[in-house]
């Protein structure tokens, strides 16, 4: 994929195009094309669209963000987490901890299938595990703490953890939880068209990359959450494209801006608010300065940190869809602390002082990776930096190479919108020295003591207090920069948005049929 970078003199706060909302830039973007009835109260048919196309269908290879809309339909997970955001059962129908934490058992619902008709079992939910357990990938680390994994019975699992992981639960809800057939895991065609025991199954009208169509698996045991005959995700980088073919009807639903709410009213459509789904952030990833010296400061971060008016930003290019903040957590989650909005204002003056004692005083140079979903983003980062002596040069990266640009460890600084979650998985992506955000396996005594006293909690309330400290932690120590909350809007017609922002997850059991 081909990326242009301007150069031409722009307005430093210049506004998103209407259609980019939070949800066109990452995580929750509904559209698409083809018939999909929209004008019925009793749609059958849901129409999605995804900015990238999945890398993969390999359980050790599944992300979280957009792909999941597909995956999550074609795999069952262990749990899932509900519309509210409270954890429910799902393969599992139950599950319970030992009196010290280190052995979680987990009861299978019976008589499911996989597509392939071959029944689901303990020794599948084994096999699927252990190979993600020893495999690199997006998922390894959330099963850092397994020790080992057995099926004493065919609806039986008994987990054994070196060490208590109160993350573990709302992993099993997402990638980490699927459940893949044995007998295909390692077949080359799982990574396009996988057997799995979910309620859909890809259609052969499917493009790889472009078009996904799923078609329900009536015999499901769970029919009913999924009222959908047929699905269709489809691949489509612009959203002004999306955000047109809303307002023609040709879809029913999708993500609406601010500017076009009122004529969707007006239209029929009913209008879902979501506060905050993602978080727009600079990560700060070379925190000992391996490959950018100024970095591995504290100064220097804390500098940066002070480089941005995020209320103008949210104001101005982000149309007023977004929020600001310093934070990384889900405002709507326990770890999340107000007070600390106030850690770094905007003072440009103030960041070049830092930055001259920490002995850069005129400033540094930093490549950073350009992705799709941070395009619009970049000349207002590129101009705030710059104001305080900061140069940055944007390398265009492929959407299908977004995760390993990441991990690389080639960009000390990455420029990321990442979908909010629970305080756990938040913690674990940007902190733990497995996290995907955190590239250059950064540490710090006093942050390893905080994570494991946060993630040893199965308390959910002791676990709230404790990932505040961390979050603490992570503001005042400057790991990230983060810039502004992203909201959205779904505008629907003829099916219904479901959720209140509670659960990010992009599952289609956040929709449901009207009427």
């Amino acid at each position: 994929m081909t990326r242009l970078r301007s150069n031409d003199p722009q307005p430093r706060f210049r506004a998103l195009p209407a259609a980019i909302t939070a949800a066109a830039l990452l995580t929750l973007t509904a559209c698409g094309g083809g018939s999909t009835d929209s004008s019925s109260p009793r749609a059958k048919t849901l129409s999605l669209a995804i900015q990238s196309a999945p890398n993969s269908f390999d359980p050790t290879q599944l992300n979280d963000g957009q792909a999941a809309y597909i995956w999550s339909s074609l795999y069952d997970t262990l749990l899932y987490t509900d519309n509210k955001g409270e954890l429910k059962p799902n393969a599992a129908e139950s599950w319970k901890y030992s009196a010290d934490g280190l052995t979680l058992t987990l009861k299978l619902r019976q008589g499911m299938k996989f597509s392939s008709g071959a029944a689901v079992n303990a020794a599948a939910v084994k096999a699927t595990l252990e190979r993600t357990m020893t495999t690199p990938g997006s998922q390894q680390g959330l099963l850092a703490a397994v020790k080992s994994v057995d099926a004493p019975d065919a609806s039986t699992v008994v987990i054994h953890l070196k060490q208590r992981d109160g993350s573990l639960l709302t992993s099993f809800s997402t990638a980490a939880g699927v459940i893949g057939d044995p007998a295909t895991l390692s077949a080359k065609s799982t990574a396009l068209d996988p057997v799995g025991s979910g309620p859909y199954v890809l259609d052969k009208s499917s493009v790889t990359g472009s078009t996904y169509v799923l078609k329900r698996r009536d015999g499901y045991w769970n029919v009913k959450a999924y009222p959908f005959q047929t699905v269709t995700v489809k691949v489509i980088q612009d959203p002004t494209a999306a955000a047109n073919a809303l307002q023609a009807g040709q879809i029913n639903a999708g993500p609406a801006s601010p500017e076009n709410s009122t004529k969707l009213k007006a239209m029929g459509y009913k209008i879902s608010p979501l506060r905050a789904t993602a978080v727009a952030d600079l990560v700060l990833a070379d925190r000992a300065g391996s490959v950018l010296k100024p970095l591995g400061d504290p100064r220097v971060r804390q500098a940066i940190n002070m480089a941005f008016d995020r209320t103008k930003i949210a104001k101005q290019l982000l149309k007023g869809a977004a929020q600001p903040t310093v934070q990384v957590f889900n405002p709507a989650g326990g770890a999340y602390d107000a007070a600390l909005e106030k850690t770094y204002p905007f003072d440009p003056a103030a960041a070049k002082k830092l930055l001259a004692k920490a002995g850069y005083p005129k400033g540094f140079s930093v490549t950073m990776p350009g992705f799709l979903f941070t395009k619009a983003f970049e000349p207002t980062v590129t101009q705030a930096l710059d104001d305080i002596g900061i140069k940055v040069k944007w390398t265009p990266v492929p959407a299908q190479n977004t995760i390993s640009a990441i991990t690389s460890k080639k960009y000390p600084m990455i420029l990321f919108i990442d979908g909010l979650n629970t305080s756990a998985r938040e913690a674990g992506n940007n902190y733990t020295p497995t996290g995907y955000l955190n590239p250059f396996n950064s540490t710090d005594p006093a942050l390893t003591k905080l994570l494991a006293q946060a993630n040893g909690e199965l308390d959910a309330a002791k676990a709230a207090d404790a990932y505040k400290k961390v979050n603490e932690f992570a503001v005042k120590n400057a790991w990230n920069s983060p810039i502004a909350y992203l909201g959205n809007s779904w505008a629907t017609k003829g099916v219904v948005y479901l959720g209140d922002g509670s659960n990010t997850f992009s599952t289609i059991r956040a929709f449901g049929v009207s009427g």
